[in-house]
């Protein structure tokens, strides 16, 4: 069962330890491998949320799969989170630390899916103009490429969303005829 506001304390508390020690970076580093992990790997994120498997076999199988990649502030956080039985929220709260990290250092998160992959100039063009427009001083751009767009982009920036795929427009001319508003209505 999620719980966000437990995942954003375990996550602040991370962040500010880290801080404390000077390994904000590295800690941060740490959370992304760890969630690209729990998305990659449904087995260990499955393994993660079992009640099945006692903790302390969780512990050592996230000490295995850890290892050589994670600093030992993270690991020992890791430890801490078997102990208290909160392991099956590690997806969570490696979301909510790097949400939070993002929010502490202002790096604003922009999606960007094509048709096709877009060229480095396009890229820079298109954070350029979110920097400029949205007062950002840091901009990361996340790219999706999805061939059903058939061409231009779709845009979002928090809440926001620019669509200015053909695919879009497409399906706003299906709609028009469907509404029939090019022939007039005869009684």
């Amino acid at each position: 069962m999620p719980n966000p506001r437990l995942a954003a304390r375990y996550a602040k508390s991370l962040l500010d330890f880290s801080v404390e020690k000077g390994q904000l970076e590295q800690v941060y580093a740490d959370m992304q491998w760890l969630q690209e992990v729990c998305k990659s790997s449904r087995d260990f994120a499955n393994m993660l949320r079992s009640p099945i498997i006692k903790s302390d076999v969780k512990g050592k199988i996230i000490r295995a799969v850890t290892q050589t990649h994670l600093s030992e502030l993270t690991s020992a956080f890791n430890q801490l989170l078997v102990t208290k039985n909160r392991e099956s929220y590690l997806p969570e709260i490696c979301s909510a630390f790097i949400k939070t990290y993002k929010e502490q250092k202002g790096i604003k998160t922009v999606h960007l899916t094509t048709a096709s992959p877009a060229t480095a100039e396009v890229k820079q063009s298109i954070l350029d103009q979110v920097k400029k427009s949205g007062g950002y001083t840091q901009v990361e751009l996340q790219e999706k490429v999805d061939p059903a767009l058939i061409g231009g982009f779709v845009l979002q920036v928090d809440d926001k969303l620019i669509d200015a795929s053909v695919a879009y427009d497409l399906k706003a001319i299906a709609k028009q005829f469907e509404n029939n508003d090019f022939v007039y209505k005869i009684k």
